[in-house]
């Protein structure tokens, strides 16, 4: 076994955990919306179990396996470049889409975050159908990414 596979390996470990997480959130946040329409009994005390699902998900689970992916990932570019004598690779189309589709990821991964803060405010502004239809993103970025870099496509 080289280092290499090894670090690509626990790279994917993180990014599934990470992606389990990002999928399972915003379906806590449909349900929680949902839950305006119960009556108060009812209303308050599944509001308060979903929002501690929703921090502890996000606080044991998402923020751990987001950072582990991004140094695993980190690792795994310097191991690529033969640690930094060739950085071509990282100009080509795949690497270009990977990192675009990385960015999104973590930018999705904060607004998550920032929505958990409103949603235990009272102040969120997202209804459960809101939540349901943007669950996927996460997915659609991942097929896109993985696909960009297990077919290395390049410009010839």
């Amino acid at each position: 076994m080289n280092a290499y596979d090894l670090v690509r390996g626990l790279h994917i470990l993180a990014v599934i955990a990470w992606m389990a997480g990002m999928l399972f959130l915003p379906r806590l946040y449909a349900y929680d919306a949902e839950q305006n329409a119960k009556p108060e009994p009812l209303k308050s005390e599944m509001q308060a179990l979903l929002r501690t699902w929703q921090t502890r998900l996000l606080r044991i689970i998402l923020n751990p396996a987001m950072i582990l992916a991004l140094i695993f990932g980190v690792w795994l570019f310097w191991l690529r470049s033969g640690q930094g004598a060739d950085w071509s690779f990282a100009h080509q189309p795949w690497m270009i889409t990977k990192l675009i589709g990385v960015v999104l990821l973590f930018g999705w991964h904060g607004f998550l975050a920032g929505q958990r803060k409103k949603i235990a405010a009272g102040t969120s502004k997202y209804s459960g159908r809101f939540w349901r239809m943007t669950n996927e993103i996460p997915f659609v970025l991942a097929i896109i990414m993985v696909l960009s870099v297990t077919t290395e496509w390049t410009l010839r």
